[in-house]
């Protein structure tokens, strides 16, 4: 069966028995997320204009939206345990929404960094919300469900960064922000109507969630969830850092129009569209270790060409090879979510997004500095390194 054929049918079975209009809402309110989420990256420069700070400072403010995009997760895993997953998507879309205004309307330094922080603090309610629901509906396919989702993501972030780029040289890049939010209010409402109400509120004791706590980081202590733990850090860390500042990287470093660069960062993504659901399924089909360590190997030896070819045909390329990688985040996530019991689902994934998350922020910040005192070709050769790292903790895990 070819690939297309393979990818044909899961999604015939992933749309059966009702469940493909729950799927297709989810998928489409993550694709916009996670797409407007990327669009930092390629108004950095007119933010830049705007406010006047450096690559350091710009680094901090990406850092600041995942950072709080982080931290927000374990509360929103322990809200996804107790009551309905529908109404903390809603909540979620809704935040966003105003965030991006205020942020888009924003006059100061810092109120676009309080706005960014409430942003992320709203995106990070959707996540967990949206695996526990799935993870109900697909028992036995979560892996393809989450492929397919995080593909829809993809075409968010091919798509929204090249329009915000054209709408920011073009009329302003608050322009390039606020218009998801049309889109994130639509979504919102069929979100509201599709989606089932699936989960019973829980009455337990704080004495219960404080037990069920100890026995997630009781569970953390296991060899093999320790490890892959410590792998999702590493590849936050890795994603955040590279996807910050390559189109930056692409237009000062190898001399890229931004249009162009613009394109090519959409490019990264579009390739992720199919490595997702064929990641997903490969984790379905094959396990953890060989379909992880596939997707990751291309990354490797991507992030050491992006440092020494020129020319945009062989820089797409290069850039197809480094975007295999995300065809991971089906794999991992689909790990840890049948690492926990259905009753501690949600809490134990909010702890492990959390703590990876949350410490994985610091790479645009660590990136921004080095790149700023003129080391960002090295960056990139350090993100291989850490990528090797990666890989052979894969090999250790069961």
């Amino acid at each position: 069966m070819t690939a297309r054929g393979f990818v044909r049918q899961q999604l015939d079975v992933l749309w059966a028995d009702g469940k493909g209009k729950s799927l297709a809402s989810i998928a489409a309110a993550w694709g916009i997320l996670v797409g407007v989420r990327m669009v930092y990256p390629v108004i950095i420069p007119h933010l830049q204009s705007s406010y006047g700070f450096s690559l350091t400072i710009s680094g901090l403010l990406v850092s600041s939206l995942w950072f709080f995009g982080s931290i927000g997760q374990l509360p929103g895993g322990v809200l996804a345990d107790k009551y309905n997953e529908r109404t903390l998507l809603v909540v979620s879309i809704g935040t966003v929404s105003v965030a991006l205004s205020a942020v888009a309307l924003s006059t100061s330094l810092a109120v676009l960094f309080l706005a960014t922080a409430v942003w992320g603090l709203g995106h990070s309610l959707y996540p967990i919300a949206r695996i526990t629901l799935l993870s109900d509906l697909y028992s036995d396919r979560l892996g393809s469900a989450l492929g397919v989702t995080m593909a829809v993501g993809d075409s968010g972030q091919t798509i929204l960064p090249p329009i915000a780029s054209f709408l920011a040289a073009t009329i302003a890049w608050q322009a390039g922000l606020g218009v998801a939010v049309p889109f994130l209010l639509v979504i919102g409402v069929v979100l509201f109507v599709v989606l089932p109400v699936q989960r019973t509120p829980d009455t337990g004791s704080s004495d219960d969630h404080l037990a069920q706590m100890r026995g997630i980081l009781r569970q953390l202590k296991d060899p093999d969830l320790g490890a892959m733990t410590l792998i999702l850090f590493l590849y936050l860390f890795i994603w955040q850092s590279f996807t910050a500042f390559f189109p930056t990287y692409l237009t000062t470093i190898k001399g890229i129009p931004t249009s162009t660069a613009s394109l090519m960062f959409g490019f990264f993504f579009a390739v992720g569209i199919l490595a997702k659901p064929l990641g997903g399924a490969a984790y379905d089909a094959f396990g953890m270790r060989w379909s992880l360590i596939g997707v990751l190997s291309p990354a490797f030896f991507g992030f050491i060409l992006l440092t020494v070819v020129d020319g945009v045909l062989s820089l797409f390329v290069v850039t197809a090879f480094i975007s295999i990688m995300l065809g991971s985040g089906a794999i991992t996530q689909s790990y840890l979510a049948d690492s926990f019991s259905a009753e501690l689902q949600g809490t134990g994934l909010g702890v492990i997004r959390t703590l990876t998350a949350t410490l994985g922020a610091g790479g645009p910040i660590v990136f921004g500095a080095v790149a700023d005192n003129g080391y960002f070709v090295e960056g990139y050769l350090a993100l291989a390194g850490v990528m090797a790292v990666i890989i052979a903790l894969t090999f250790k895990i069961n």
